[in-house]
């Protein structure tokens, strides 16, 4: 049976895991001098809510089996756009997230996240060692950036500073990511719909493909293109899909499939009236 107790508020206090968190909710009712009827907030300890991201399941499974003894494990994704839709339903108080994610990768989907939710905890936990990834992750807002490589106590940890509203840093590189300057400006001249598209095209899909998953025309996808390649001041599409690894939207480099629109771009293009 759960241990539980009153503290000096009257507040609920379940001892089920020390990264348990107050959750309020209201009920009718009085409590000492009160007037009866009276609208009270009562806080019952209650475990938090993880939801994990990472495109291999093996490591999901590995993941949930580290925290469910001390967390609410709510549910597993393996890709970035799958994370924005169980996030919605689900309603998690943290998210584990790897980068190098297919169809929208960690960084851009907790970018969206962020936009959408702005008090979402957010914990990349990830193979790359790279202080300038991990400087763009707390730029975003993130909460924790882990090496897949670190220890399991890393993890909690991570997870119970992000609960107290501070910050976690894989020890390995804190050093880099505080004493070095973050460049990726080249990053934030393309638009989120471009980055979407871009890491869509990098991943090895035909324009026709990504317009399917975006739900657009081939030949804005061929516009987006395009215009990343300009602005990026690209001549191959072999450029364009490097600069997605550098960026870490990819994992390596994949299979690009050329398209007619490479080739043919004539004529007007059909511009979806949301994109900019």
């Amino acid at each position: 049976m759960t241990s539980a107790s009153l503290n000096g508020d009257g507040r609920l206090l379940d001892r089920t895991s020390e990264y348990s968190q107050f959750r309020p909710t209201e009920y009718q009712g009085t409590i000492g001098d009160d007037e009866p009827g009276q609208e009270h907030e009562r806080y019952f300890m209650t475990r938090p809510r993880i939801l994990i991201a990472d495109d291999h399941a093996m490591l999901l499974d590995a993941f949930r089996a580290l925290l469910e003894s001390e967390f609410d494990v709510v549910g597993t994704v393996t890709d970035g756009r799958m994370l924005l839709e169980e996030f919605s339903r689900l309603h998690p108080d943290v998210v584990l997230l790897d980068i190098a994610m297919p169809l929208l990768n960690g960084l851009d989907a907790g970018r969206q996240l962020r936009a959408q939710h702005k008090s979402v905890k957010l914990i990349y936990l990830t193979m790359y060692a790279d202080p300038d990834l991990a400087g763009e992750a707390l730029r975003l807002g993130a909460s924790g950036y882990v090496l897949k490589s670190s220890a399991a106590h890393e993890l909690k940890q991570a997870i119970l500073e992000a609960l107290r509203g501070r910050s976690y840093i894989t020890p390995l590189i804190t050093r880099d990511v505080v004493g070095s300057p973050i460049d990726r400006t080249n990053r934030h001249t393309l638009t989120m719909r471009q980055r979407e598209v871009l890491q869509l095209l990098a991943e090895g899909r035909s324009m026709k493909e990504v317009g399917a998953v975006l739900n657009v025309t081939a030949r804005t996808v061929a516009f987006h293109k395009y215009k990343m390649m300009e602005r990026l001041g690209l001549k191959t599409s072999a450029e364009l899909v490097q600069f997605a690894v550098k960026q870490g939207m990819v994992a390596s480099v994949q299979f690009f499939q050329p398209d007619a629109a490479d080739e043919n771009l004539g004529g007007r293009f059909d511009l979806d009236s949301e994109l900019s």
